[in-house]
């Protein structure tokens, strides 16, 4: 039996309490508080204490998916990405970029929300950014 401590930050919402996941046989088993993380000090919320659980779900998508003929099927990520991508672009193009909104989430870090609404702004060219904690 090959058992090890992996060292992580949650990923439930953009705090970033600092957590360990007991990996046994490759395989996510548990989630520890880590006691010397600054942000949490061994202390998580019952959502961080199950954080594992959702990894191992059996309902969890584990490729992407694109839509054809009104059914989905599993691609690449190459593939997902270029779809995305492309129909992005056409969008932009054929209604302006104020035509796209972009929203973040409280599960990511501040670091990625930053990038996701300089994203928005600089790539794109839209101020159209929103936040799902404001609801």
């Amino acid at each position: 039996m090959n058992c090890r401590i992996v060292p992580s930050i949650c990923s439930y919402c953009g705090t970033g309490c600092g957590v360990l996941f007991l990996v046994v046989d490759g395989r996510l088993m548990g989630t520890l508080p880590m006691k010397t993380h600054p942000v949490n000090e061994g202390k998580l919320c019952i959502k961080g204490w199950n954080l594992h659980e959702y990894v191992n779900s059996f309902i969890r998508l584990k490729s992407p998916l694109l839509k054809k003929d009104g059914r989905f099927r599993k691609c690449t990520w190459e593939e997902a990405i270029g779809f995305t991508a492309d129909r992005l672009r056409s969008i932009v193009r054929e209604h302006g970029p104020d035509s796209v909104g972009v929203l973040v989430s409280a599960k990511m870090s501040n670091e990625e929300n930053y990038l996701a609404q300089k994203f928005a702004r600089v790539v794109i060219g839209t101020n159209n950014v929103d936040h799902c904690a404001r609801l």
